[in-house]
């Protein structure tokens, strides 16, 4: 695919994020890919924040707010309600945070995909409740700091890992999961295209550096996504026909202390602790490399 090739219709126009959002290239993106035969479901946070202002709302197709916890039951609810009706061609998509996913609706998300209703749920995911100030999620990385955990001594005061949503959809042989980035919005937006034609429960895990929460410049946002990437902080996955592959592979690895010093946010980290992290990066690598295109138990 070829930048050409990217829809040309908005479907959200206009919004009060901050500069450099990355939830809204997310959201933009999907979008295109999805076109107007599209409904969204959102929970509170950063999303129904910067665009949710009576009684201006920017989204061109339908959309509602859901309770926190219960995105992910409405989107079973809604698609099953279009299987009744035999209605077929609307793409019934959710879009929550990672405190949304990953913490508060994580049964819910979980009962979703065991229905096998036919859904789209993107988890736009920038590390932290960035809405309410920072505060640690499931999916904030080692040795970040938040208002939560605002003095990281040592790795071992903070959350050792980020919850692998993907990991755990793939565990309930959902039909389709992938990762993604912004920073990549080719790959992103052929994975959305491949969610859409899928027939049942689908999910993408996309990564959205936030400028106020991760701490770098509002111009950084593309390169710090990149940075991930390069770094092995972050891996573009999926998850099709019940085998795991990457979708791209860095022509370079990067050290991931270039990421680290990037971002404020990891301005705590001793080289003992970015050492010891480098190396459960290594070994997480090593064991996807070692399973691409293999069926996970």
């Amino acid at each position: 695919m070829k930048i050409k090739d990217v829809a040309k219709e908005e479907f959200i126009t206009g919004s009060l994020s901050c500069a450099g959002c990355g939830n809204l290239l997310a959201v933009r993106l999907a979008l295109k890919a999805l076109g107007k035969r599209t409904i969204i479901i959102i929970p509170a946070g950063c999303l129904s924040a910067v665009t949710c202002f009576c009684p201006q709302i920017p989204f061109r197709v339908p959309m509602f707010v859901s309770p926190f916890a219960a995105t992910s039951a409405i989107l079973q609810g809604v698609s099953t309600g279009f299987e009744f009706r035999g209605i077929k061609d609307i793409n019934v998509l959710g879009i929550g945070g990672d405190g949304a996913t990953a913490d508060i609706g994580m049964a819910s998300f979980s009962d979703a995909i065991v229905s096998a209703s036919r859904f789209i749920y993107l988890c736009v995911d920038n590390e932290a409740y960035m809405n309410t100030n920072v505060q640690s999620s499931a999916t904030t990385p080692t040795g970040a700091i938040t208002t939560t955990t605002p003095f990281p001594d040592t790795m071992q005061e903070t959350r050792l890992s980020k919850k692998n949503l993907f990991s755990i959809a793939v565990a309930h042989k959902i039909p389709y999961a992938a990762t993604a980035s912004v920073s990549y919005p080719l790959d992103y937006y052929e994975k959305v295209l491949k969610a859409a034609r899928t027939d049942g429960p689908s999910f993408i895990h996309v990564q959205i550096p936030c400028p106020p929460g991760w701490g770098f410049p509002t111009e950084k946002t593309i390169e710090i996504g990149r940075m991930a990437v390069e770094s092995s902080m972050w891996h573009l996955l999926e998850y099709k026909d019940g085998k795991v592959r990457f979708t791209h592979v860095p022509k370079k690895r990067i050290p991931i202390s270039e990421y680290l010093k990037a971002q404020a946010r990891f301005r705590r980290m001793k080289p003992d602790d970015i050492a010891h992290l480098q190396s459960m990066t290594n070994e997480q690598l090593a064991a996807l490399e070692a399973n691409q295109d293999k069926t996970p138990l």
